[in-house]
C-alpha cells in the first residue's frame, strides 16, 4: 500500500462542523510512485479502522490523535530531511529554470516521501513542494511541481536547494494543494509575513520561521503537544480555535512520529499570538466535529 499518506488541508474559514475530509489523497506504492488524489479499496480498509484518540491542546491549538492498525509491515521510508542528510536526495534546478518546476532525484535505496507544503530553500528562489510524492529508490531524475514563496528574488548562483524543517501553514498549504494560481500563493505568504511581523526584502516565507519570537513559539507548542505519550498514533487532527486547520494521517506510526514535528510547527504559525483555548473546547470540538464518523 505505500505509506498510506491521507492529508486533508481544508478551504480556509471552514469550520469543524462542516469540514469533510472526503476522499484523503493517497501517496502512491511501488507500482505507482506519484500517485496522488487515489483511493484504493486498502486504503479505505485502513481509514474506516481509524478511530480519533485522546486530545492534547496549547494555547489556541487542539490536537486528536488517530490511532488504528496499519495494512501490514510497511515500506521502508525516508523522510526529505532524512534523505539530504544522508545525501541520497538532489534537488535542483533545471537547466533552463522555470518557477513552477524543479528536478529531483533519489540516489539512495530506501523509498523517500515528500510532502505538498515542504518548504525547499535555494536555488533562484524558495519554493513549496505542490504535491505529495513517494520517489522509489534510484528514480533518476524527475520533474516535480513547486510554487514560489519568495516573490522578490529570482537570482543566485547555486542551482540546489536546502531544507531547514520548514512547512507550510495551514492557509498557504491549502492554496498550494487545491492547485491556486501563484498570485494566491504569494497573499497567503504575505498573510503570514503580516502577522508575524516578519517583512523580508525578497518577501519569503521562510523569515517567518527565523523571527525569534515565533521560534519561540513554536518551541513551546512542540513541547506543550507531545505525540510520544500515545504510542501507535498514525496521525493527527488539528483545530485552530475551533476551525479544522488540517488532518494528516499515516500508516505507520514511526513515519508519523518522524514527519509531525514540522507538521506541528505548520499548524502553530496559525495559533501564533491566538488566545489560550477554554477547558470546555475539547468536548466541544469533538461533538461539532465527528471526527470518527467523517474518516469513515
Amino acid at each position: 500500500m505505500g505509506p498510506g499518506v491521507g492529508t486533508f488541508a481544508p478551504p480556509a474559514g471552514l469550520s469543524g462542523q462542516e469540514a469533510l475530509p472526503g476522499e484523503f489523497p493517497f501517496g502512491g506504492g511501488a507500482e505507482a510512485p506519484f500517485a496522488v488524489g487515489r483511493v484504493s479499496p486498502e486504503y479505505q480498509r485502513f481509514v474506516a479502522g481509524v478511530r480519533v484518540g485522546e486530545a492534547r491542546g496549547h494555547g489556541g491549538l487542539t490536537v486528536f490523535w488517530l490511532s488504528g492498525t496499519g495494512p501490514g509491515t510497511p515500506l521502508h521510508v525516508a523522510t526529505l530531511e532524512e534523505a539530504r542528510l544522508r545525501g541520497d536526495l538532489a534537488i535542483t534546478e533545471r537547466d533552463r529554470a522555470t518557477v513552477p518546476e524543479l528536478i529531483v532525484e533519489n540516489r539512495g535505496k530506501a523509498y523517500v516521501l515528500l510532502l505538498a507544503g515542504e518548504i525547499l530553500l535555494g536555488g533562484k528562489q524558495n519554493r513549496v513542494l505542490s504535491e505529495d510524492i513517494l520517489l522509489p529508490p534510484l528514480s533518476g531524475p524527475r520533474n516535480i511541481g513547486v510554487y514560489c514563496v519568495e516573490q522578490g528574488r529570482w537570482a543566485g548562483g547555486r542551482k540546489d536547494f536546502e531544507v531547514k524543517g520548514s512547512f507550510a501553514a495551514p492557509g498557504l498549504r491549502s492554496r498550494v494543494m487545491e492547485k491556486a494560481d501563484q498570485g494566491k500563493v504569494w497573499a497567503e505568504v504575505d498573510k503570514y509575513a503580516r502577522s508575524a511581523q516578519a517583512p523580508s526584502p525578497t518577501r519569503s516565507y521562510q523569515e517567518v520561521y527565523e523571527k525569534d519570537d515565533v521560534k519561540k513559539h513554536l518551541d513551546d507548542v512542540r513541547r506543550g503537544i507531545d505525540h510520544l505519550a500515545v504510542p501507535g498514533t498514525l496521525g493527527a487532527a488539528v483545530f485552530v480555535e475551533e476551525t479544522l486547520a488540517g488532518l494528516d494521517l499515516f500508516d505507520d506510526p514511526g513515519l508519523f512520529a518522524r514527519e509531525w514535528p514540522k507538521l506541528l510547527g505548520a499548524y502553530a504559525l496559525d495559533a501564533y499570538r491566538r488566545p489560550r483555548r477554554s477547558w470546555w473546547q475539547e468536548r466541544k470540538l469533538r461533538n461539532l466535529s465527528k471526527l470518527s464518523k467523517k474518516l469513515n
